[in-house]
């Protein structure tokens, strides 16, 4: 009656996580490995963002320089990084993060918090929100998720509600880089009592042309943020990135 009454105190995500741990399966492709997050060949299919990348956006590049795009124009945050870049196991993690795998988010978010160690200390952490339309079709917020992963790591607290999406967007894949920009002008609100004066760190799962993180960046410092730096899980490699016009 005891042992029925503790775990009725618990919710059920954290039930199943007592008797079914996922590192129990590889957390890909469910392969059974009794330790870890990943089985020996997931592992050696995702792509860490380990080589040369651009000082400013993270971007991976051919050489240690900035990019022709952050030369071009440079984004509203000062400076994003990434542990893995968005090709090859990294498309298929990300993917089944977002579709029905959310405990992916504790591995993502230790890569994440060792990539953010590099940025100057933050005073929050800003995920991307989401619509609650969008958030009741995927049943939860891939961003948050990370945001709170990476706060029990980093100790830095999580900003709830910082930023509010006020409207629906387009599917930003199917668009080009001006149509994205375009897409989400003026759709996402800060509280300036949240974030006045702080050093922010905005948190997202994937950076592909940067607008979304701009559009977070620049409504964080018209609401008074002193500086923003970004942190995602995964970039699109500057080479593959340039093929987005």
């Amino acid at each position: 009656m005891k042992l029925l009454s503790f775990f009725g105190r618990l919710p059920v995500r954290e039930i199943k996580q007592q008797f079914y741990p996922p590192r129990f399966c590889c957390m890909m492709c469910g392969y059974e490995i009794f330790e870890g997050d990943l089985c020996a060949d997931c592992l050696k299919s995702i792509v860490f963002n380990a080589g040369a990348t651009c000082p400013v956006c993270g971007r991976k590049t051919a050489a240690e320089e900035i990019c022709i795009e952050c030369k071009a124009r440079l984004p509203s945050y000062k400076r994003g990084v990434s542990p893995l870049s968005y090709e090859g196991g990294t498309l298929a993690l990300i993917g089944a993060f977002k579709n029905g795998k959310p405990y992916i988010a504790y591995f993502l978010a230790r890569e994440m918090a060792k990539k953010a160690a590099l940025l100057p200390p933050a005073d929050g952490l800003v995920y991307v929100p989401m619509t609650r339309k969008s958030l009741r079709r995927r049943g939860y917020n891939q961003a948050r998720l990370i945001a709170r992963e990476m706060s029990r790591l980093t100790g830095v607290p999580v900003l709830d509600g910082a930023v509010r999406k006020t409207g629906e967007t387009s599917v930003q894949k199917q668009l080009s880089r001006a149509e994205r920009e375009n897409n989400l002008k003026t759709c996402f609100k800060a509280d300036r009592a949240a974030v006045k004066g702080k050093v922010l760190l905005v948190v997202d799962d994937v950076c592909t042309t940067g607008a979304t993180l701009n559009a977070v960046t620049e409504c964080l410092k018209a609401a008074g943020a002193a500086a923003v730096y970004c942190v995602t899980a995964a970039s699109v490699p500057h080479y593959k990135n340039k093929n987005i016009k």
